[in-house]
């Protein structure tokens, strides 16, 4: 899973998989949902992102990881 924040346009993404959209579904204002060929959520899309969520802080409980890898 990668978050992806694009200042220019206020967009957060989170990218649940690295299959290709290729169909998307507004679910409210200003979130979209993306899928793959087989109809799979593979990404969100959240417009207006800092008026949505707290930017400024990402914190993960339970998660089954082995390492974290941190990039700028």
């Amino acid at each position: 899973m990668k978050f992806n924040y694009y200042p220019e346009t206020d967009s957060l993404y989170i990218s649940l998989s690295d299959k290709t959209s290729t169909d998307s579904q507004e679910i409210a204002p200003d979130i979209v949902l993306d899928f793959d060929k087989e109809g799979k959520l593979v990404g969100i899309d959240i417009d207006r992102a800092s008026q949505v969520v707290d930017l400024t802080h990402l914190e993960s409980e339970s998660l089954p990881v082995n390492s974290i890898l941190l990039a700028n």
